[in-house]
């Protein structure tokens, strides 16, 4: 059986210190966000409180910007059909464990999902 760790702070040494291992893998039914890393072989759990999907600043300078999706889980949806469109596109980005936020983004749309975080866990195998 797995080991189950319930903090932030491994995903975050995980990420800082391989960054480009750290991959969306799918959205579990309970509103959880699953990522792996390759290199130490774990898997990070994030439950979510709230998604909320914008696009980037970048894209909105040179056309009409869309509108930022407000309603959560609007912006669960669009993360879930993002994985499924175009997941290795996906990558963590920005984290605080403090405030308990995860940033991901999508180079191919180029959509920025901020992820209000409600329980992180670390599953090793």
């Amino acid at each position: 059986m797995a080991q189950v760790i319930r903090s932030g702070a491994f995903l975050q040494q995980c990420w800082s210190v391989h960054p480009l291992c750290v991959t969306v893998k799918r959205i579990a039914d309970d509103r959880t966000v699953v990522l792996l890393c390759s290199s130490c072989r774990s898997a990070h759990h994030l439950q979510c409180d709230s998604v909320v999907a914008q696009q980037s600043a970048a894209q909105g300078e040179g056309e009409a910007s869309a509108p930022t999706v407000a309603n959560e889980s609007d912006g669960l949806t669009k993360l879930a059909n993002c994985i499924a469109a175009h997941r290795p596109a996906l990558s963590l980005r920005e984290m605080d464990v403090f405030e308990d936020r995860v940033l991901v983004r999508c180079a191919d749309c180029r959509c920025h999902y901020a992820l209000a975080v409600a329980q992180f866990e670390m599953r090793q195998k």
